[in-house]
């Protein structure tokens, strides 16, 4: 059964990673800002505490992948490989009305593999930012309507290679190298409602997006008693540069009596521009802690900014992008995780809470986000030489981002993530009498 389960779920990760960079992985209004809504790099175990990273090591007696800090590569003792999916249930409110939708994407590729006792190194894919979203403004004069629509969707990937080595007894530090790419597709139309016979026109710009990212961490690990141990963090992500290019395209096209598009139209020709500019993305910093009874419990807490008020897109800057700053406090407990007698015990039950002032502003008004987060980490049976170990962990966040004030959109969202931890002793050295 274990086995089943285990090539079911690599199958299913390995066919969604085949089209990573063409999924759309949200429905959110505010996704058409920037890059699009940025994915903070957590796995399910750390997002059901909240989203929780800088003080994390070891959640449990698992090796666990937290690549939110490569200081944390340090403690892997086994290699490692954590994979997953998620989904999200979206309802858009403004006024009195509302819309709701589900997106689905691969969440995350990762794995770690040990050097020695003491490092260990760390590779994979994980999504950087996603795009979706469609908005229409109606607009009339006279007895002429046009319909303003606005679309995009895509988002970026982040592929990343990271060391973390502890240095004496207390210390760890690392860092990630990492590349970015991706594509993001966004539309501009100007649609005639009910003359048929009229040209509407659309603007369409494809730009691909590539360039390289670095990003560091360190960390504390000490005792408190014989039964705690408290673990400091920081993290941040050095300002860096990528290329984007962009390819726009111009055409007129006709709508039928029942909304489907025609062909386009040569009258005014099609005309295809290409441009290149360099986005410039700015540092970020998260700093926390964990206090945790080994194999039983653990509580902690983060802080983190952004200072994406230096975001740049060639010598221009958002008027709608901002510094962000939020916090996330979060928790597990493993009741018995030596239990014999019952399953419910070896359970990692998780719980937590994130609030940030994003990285948007919309209408003079900050966009907030907050959301309560829960989950568990469910232990399967290991290998008859206890050897491999695995676990299938759960998280939900039941979230809420915007607001109905200002002629704004109130987003409520139900985020759930699936993914599969595989512990195993790769590359032993056999001995032979």
């Amino acid at each position: 059964m274990i086995k089943f389960i285990k090539y079911i779920f690599f199958s299913l990760v390995l066919v969604l990673s085949l089209d990573t960079n063409a999924q759309t992985t949200t429905g959110s209004t505010y996704s058409q800002l920037g890059i699009g809504l940025l994915n903070r790099p957590v796995l399910p175990q750390n997002r059901a505490m909240g989203g929780i990273s800088a003080g994390i090591r070891r959640a449990g007696a698992y090796s666990n992948i937290n690549l939110a800090n490569p200081a944390s590569y340090s403690s892997i003792l086994l290699t490692t490989f954590d994979g997953g999916i998620g989904g999200e249930f979206l309802t858009r409110s403004k006024g009195n009305r509302s819309e709701g939708d589900f997106t689905g994407s691969l969440s995350h590729l990762v794995f770690g593999v040990p050097v020695n006792k003491t490092s260990a190194l760390s590779f994979g894919i994980i999504p950087f930012s996603s795009q979706g979203f469609q908005t229409r403004e109606p607009n009339s004069a006279d007895t002429v309507t046009v319909d303003n629509i606005y679309a995009g969707d895509g988002g970026l990937s982040k592929a990343y290679l990271g060391y973390g080595v502890q240095l004496g007894k207390n210390f760890s530090v690392g860092a990630n190298v990492s590349y970015i790419f991706g594509k993001l597709e966004e539309t501009e139309s100007h649609e005639f409602v009910y003359d048929y016979s009229a040209y509407s026109s659309r603007m369409q710009t494809s730009s691909s997006i590539g360039g390289f990212n670095f990003d560091y961490g360190l960390q504390y690990s000490g005792a408190l008693s014989n039964k705690l141990r408290l673990v400091l963090g920081y993290s941040g992500t050095l300002a860096s540069k990528l290329d984007q290019d962009d390819k726009m395209v111009f055409y007129r096209y006709t709508k039928g009596t029942g909304g489907e598009e025609g062909v386009a139209t040569d009258s005014i020709g099609s005309e295809k521009k290409y441009a290149t500019k360099t986005l410039k993305l700015p540092l970020t910093h998260t700093a926390g802690f964990t206090i945790e009874k080994a194999n039983h419990w653990l509580v902690g807490a983060d802080v983190r900014m952004g200072q994406w008020s230096k975001y740049r897109e060639g010598n221009s800057n958002p008027d709608n992008l901002q510094n962000s700053y939020g916090f996330s406090v979060g928790g597990q407990i493993t009741p018995d995780i030596n239990s014999v007698g019952s399953y419910f015990k070896v359970i990692d039950y998780r719980l937590g809470f994130s609030y940030d002032k994003s990285n948007i502003r919309y209408n003079n008004t900050d966009i907030e986000q907050m959301a309560v987060t829960f989950g568990f980490g469910f232990p399967l049976q290991a290998s008859p030489t206890r050897t491999t170990f695995y676990k299938i962990n759960v998280s939900a966040e039941l979230g809420q981002r915007g607001t109905l004030s200002n002629n704004l959109v109130r987003e409520r969202y139900v985020n759930i993530h699936f993914g599969f931890t595989l512990n195993d002793q790769w590359f032993r050295k056999y001995k032979f009498d």
